[in-house]
């Protein structure tokens, strides 16, 4: 029997799931409208949509890093793209961006599924219904998983994480820093004042 629990900030979990892979696809497919996730434990994370002033900074660095993966090659999929990862956890992030590299790796078939790759790099921007702990979590399961670079930015708190694949993590505060790709994701930099600006 499925058991639903409602989280103190409204993400809805199915614990413990026991679907299978198939049957986690057509529970996706069956609730298009919602973000959907699978953790490492493969308990089912069901999120609601997010506020507008969220969206808008989600969009600040999904727009740049597209733009940079339009400029430079490999692909930076939306954000409601599944990740199927080693771990068998299937993640989503804010932004994403995939090296030529491990996009060669990827069947066409692989393509139009929760593809089983793991990004180079990737940002989540913690929007109000997002508990930090648990974003911390998944930010190490990325790395764990090979994400080489990933960014959480916090706006409430105007506090950037910067996570890597050596183990490294990083604190910064203040939204007046520039961050950039370092040699992950090459000549890319996102000014962080776009997030402040739509606090």
């Amino acid at each position: 029997m499925v058991q639903l629990e409602l989280d103190t900030q409204h993400a809805l979990q199915i614990i413990p799931s026991d679907m299978t892979d198939e049957e986690f696809f057509r529970f996706c497919m069956m609730n298009k409208n919602v973000r959907i996730e699978r953790d490492k434990d493969r308990n089912v994370i069901v999120m609601p949509p997010i506020f507008y002033h969220s969206g808008n900074q989600e969009s600040e660095i999904a727009t740049d890093v597209k733009n940079y993966a339009r400029k430079y090659g490999g692909d930076a999929p939306s954000p409601s793209t599944g990740y199927t990862l080693p771990s068998g956890a299937v993640r989503m992030a804010d932004a994403a961006w995939v090296s030529p590299e491990r996009v060669a790796q990827l069947s066409n078939d692989e393509k139009w599924q929760f593809a089983p790759v793991v990004p180079d790099f990737v940002a989540e921007v913690r929007s109000s219904s997002d508990r930090l702990n648990t974003l911390k979590d998944k930010m190490l399961e990325w790395i764990e998983n090979g994400v080489r670079l990933a960014w959480l930015i916090d706006p409430k708190t105007e506090t950037a994480y910067i996570y890597r694949e050596n183990g490294d993590i990083e604190t910064l505060k203040g939204f007046v820093q520039i961050l950039n790709g370092e040699d992950v994701i090459k000549g890319f930099e996102f000014d962080l004042k776009l997030i402040k600006k739509h606090k």
